[in-house]
């Protein structure tokens, strides 16, 4: 038994196909199933189930993979320890982000990176908060830029800004009279949402007290990205909800489309840096989270409610 072997096995596991995992392994099929198996034997256990042309992980490869995958993870962090007290930033750090930060915040933080840390490439991974969480957790990931509550052990998190929530509806919408709109005031019913797994869509509906929603009315009304919420704002479909780095520099609302300042208790997002606490790249992450905050626009901080 080898970390080779390990990496082959979980190659396969991830991608679910032994021809793609020896692509992804740089090795010929036969060698990375000739390894795979003898591995096997020497286990006594089957790790996959041969299906066609298809792959399933058994029960008892489940167990053992997760084992794997941490051996790996202990390998992988011995080289980058040994990097980290050569240089902290150097070398590539896999930064996983949300979709409804990326587009905005990045493009921010890119620039200084590339001029404050030019040591370090970040290599980004842009997924929803449920599909970054557990790669940061298991190694996979350095880090991930996320706004809610990791909920797993072994993360801790550097605090980046609060970002405040704004009401966005047409010229012609009553709310648009006001100067700053109170969940309250919003018709749960006319709430355009993102589709699951976006933690943007779960806290808009808590803003407006509303979580057992999700599964009425405008269910059927669903985007993928705020831009395309915006634009079904803007043919009339209802109102949404969008963060501030959204509406950010030269942002133009589709439309006729205005935007009001939600008020009242906690009606922003807490935006956060999360990390293994055993991560050998503490110093860097810590580094490229101060440069995140002093590469926001002003007027994003903290909030105090």
């Amino acid at each position: 038994m080898n970390l080779r072997d390990l990496r082959y096995v979980l190659a396969v596991a991830e991608l679910g196909h032994f021809g793609r995992a020896a692509s992804a392994c740089n090795v010929s099929q036969p060698t990375l199933s000739g390894q795979i198996l003898k591995l096997e034997e020497e286990l006594g256990v089957a790790l996959f189930e041969r299906i066609g042309k298809s792959v399933k992980t058994t029960m008892a490869g489940e167990d053992i993979l997760r084992h794997a995958r941490r051996a790996v993870t202990a390998a992988d962090d011995l080289v980058a320890c040994a990097r980290a007290h050569r240089d902290p930033r150097a070398g590539p750090l896999r930064l996983g982000v949300i979709p409804t930060l990326g587009p905005y915040l990045m493009p921010l933080v890119l620039p200084r990176v590339r001029a404050d840390m030019p040591e370090m490439l970040l290599m980004l991974v842009e997924d929803l908060t449920g599909r970054l969480v557990n790669p940061v957790a298991d190694g996979q990931l350095d880090a991930a830029i996320i706004a809610s509550d990791p909920e797993v052990a072994g993360l801790t998190e550097d605090f980046l800004f609060d970002e405040p929530f704004w009401v966005v509806v047409p010229a012609d919408h009553a709310l648009a009279k006001q100067k700053t709109v109170s969940a309250s005031d919003i018709d749960p019913k006319s709430l355009l949402l993102l589709q699951d797994g976006h933690c943007l869509r779960d806290q808009a509906l808590d803003l407006c007290g509303q979580p057992e929603l999700g599964d009425q009315s405008m269910a059927d009304m669903r985007a993928t990205s705020l831009d395309t919420l915006l634009h079904m704002a803007a043919a009339g479909y209802g109102v949404t909800l969008v963060p501030q780095l959204a509406l950010q520099g030269d942002k133009h609302l589709p439309g006729t489309l205005v935007a009001r300042p939600l008020s009242g208790y906690h009606p922003y997002r807490r935006v956060r840096l999360i990390s293994r606490v055993t991560s050998p790249r503490r110093k860097a992450i810590e580094d490229l989270a101060a440069l995140i905050r002093k590469s926001l626009p002003e007027g994003l901080g903290a909030i105090a409610d």
